[in-house]
Order: structure tokens, then sequence, then C-alpha cells
């Protein structure tokens, strides 16, 4: 193998774990009391943030007011992500996560188990990976005394 080729491989590998880090560090912010401030400074200047039925935000305000309306409406939140693909096509890349984690909401101190896929396209931006935008989609949402078998509609996203 050419030393080219190895560089090129090296550069992958490392764009590769500086997006784990990025996600590790997303999932961080958000047990951290869905912290507004941390949050604006791991997404570009444009970055997206959406879940449908939960919310859409664009750009540093939408972000921060996005979060602080759940730090508003969450007291405790563990996020758990797994099995990670991702692919870097130079400055740009996208990778698929799957996501459990428990959460509870201050509206009657309701306990969920909530279980999603990101798809999260990433943008090296000044020589550092930044969310372009991250994409949940809900797979489910379970109160915790029930279990995710309940046939009722869950509703916490609500105030």
């Amino acid at each position: 193998m050419e030393i080219t080729e190895l560089a090129k491989q090296l550069t992958e590998l490392q764009d590769i774990e500086a997006i784990q880090k990025l996600k590790a560090e997303y999932c961080d912010i958000c047990d951290d009391a869905h912290n507004p401030e941390r949050i604006v400074t791991i997404f570009a200047p444009d970055g997206i943030w959406e879940a449908e039925g939960v919310g859409y935000a664009q750009g540093p305000t939408a972000l921060w007011t996005l979060f602080k309306s759940f730090a508003d409406r969450i007291s405790f939140s563990q996020h758990h992500v797994f099995n990670p693909r991702i692919t870097v096509n130079g400055t740009e890349a996208h990778g698929s996560w799957y996501f459990l984690g428990p959460f509870t909401f201050r509206k009657d101190t309701r306990q969920v188990w909530i279980a999603a896929r990101y798809e999260d396209d990433y943008i090296k931006v000044e020589g550092t990976w930044k969310f372009k935008h991250l994409h949940a989609f809900n797979r489910m949402l379970a109160p915790y005394e029930e279990g995710w078998e309940v046939r009722s509609k869950v509703d916490v996203f609500t105030n």
C-alpha cells in the first residue's frame, strides 16, 4: 500500500473518531440539562436539529430556544447512542446511530423510555466537525410503568 493511500485512510479514521466524539459531546450536552449554551457550539452556523413531533431549529438562536424549552420540560435524561455507521466524503460526512434512553418529564413527573434513530449530516468547519443536520426519527416512546407494548398514546412533548 502506498503512503498516500495510508495517509488517506488515516485521515478518514481520524475524522470518524472526531465525529464519534462530537456525538458523545451532544449526548453529554443533552444530559447536562439540555444545556442551551453548549448546544450552539457543536452545530454549524446554519445547523439544523429536528425530530418529528418534538421540534425543529435552525441556527444558534433557534437551537438555544429549543434546548431551553427541553430544559424547562425535562428534569432527567440519559442518552445512549450505539451502532454508528459513519461515512466521510472530504469535509462532509453522514452518520446513522441508534438511541435508547430513560427520561423524566416535569409534567406529572412522567417517566418514559425513548428509542430513536439518528440520521446526521456533518460538516468540517475550520478543521472541526460540526452538526450540519441532526435528524431524529422516533421509534418508541413508552411509559416506564407500562412498558413499550402499551397501546395508549403518551404525550410528553406538549405543555
